[in-house]
């Protein structure tokens, strides 16, 4: 992303950079778009894909083509310049940032501290979680109460592992990323009052996530600093 960021910046033509932080509205991202880009070479979508990003975005436009950037971490800024500014993207990628990665799903968890792209410290495990029990009858309701207090219990362990390897960063953790199953997710948080003061920092879910694992922990950090650029050349493709 650094080269292409690079080589962007050395292009020699007329163009608007465009920078839009997290939090911009699609009426907001529209009128500025008017106002620096003519209607016929807005693509259709750009504003609603820039208004749905957890994180900002930028556009670069000239006559001939336009990227729209989607950053791996927030835009603070809203700023408009000619040219291709790349400097505030650029400085947001070489951050040397801190991130703790929480990933379950019932039965598994990976928990990791990164900084940057390098995992400095983890823990991968499992739990006993029944699977839901589809037969009717009283012997449903006991297996429902005996299910619920396995997953307690599991949640209650993954939470003590969860401030074993986060506490240490607290202070100086930048940002919180979780992955895995929404519900248990969501469960966890509301049993692991720990957690609670990271909410200003939750960079994103990842709920794509298959069954944690430690490779799955790995990936994860690259799919955190992946950056979607959208390229759009003079025929409109």
């Amino acid at each position: 992303m650094l080269d292409f960021l690079e080589k962007l910046a050395l292009t020699e033509s007329k163009a608007i950079s465009l920078y839009l932080p997290q939090g911009t509205t699609q009426d907001r991202v529209e009128n500025l778009l008017r106002k620096v880009v003519p209607a016929s070479g807005i693509p259709p979508a750009v504003a609603e894909v820039t208004a749905n990003s957890q994180t900002g975005a930028a556009l670069f436009y000239s006559p001939l083509q336009m990227y729209l950037v989607i950053p791996p971490f927030p835009l603070s800024e809203e700023y408009v310049t000619s040219g291709y500014d790349v400097g505030p993207l650029r400085s947001l990628l070489v951050q040397d940032l801190l991130i703790a990665l929480v990933l379950i799903r019932l039965g598994a968890y990976s928990i990791g501290i990164c900084r940057g792209t390098e995992l400095l410290d983890s823990k991968t495990g499992t739990g006993l979680v029944h699977a839901r029990h589809k037969k009717g009858g009283s012997s449903q309701a006991r297996f429902a109460r005996h299910r619920e207090k396995q997953i307690e219990q599991f949640l209650t362990r993954v939470c003590s592992h969860v401030r074993e390897h986060i506490e240490p960063h607290a202070c100086s953790l930048d940002y919180l990323v979780y992955g895995g199953a929404r519900t248990t997710i969501l469960s966890l948080r509301k049993q692991c009052p720990f957690l609670s003061q990271f909410d200003d920092r939750i960079l994103r879910m990842l709920l794509d996530i298959p069954e944690p694992r430690r490779e799955v922990l790995e990936k994860a950090i690259g799919t955190i600093w992946s950056t979607d650029v959208i390229a759009w050349c003079e025929d409109g493709s």
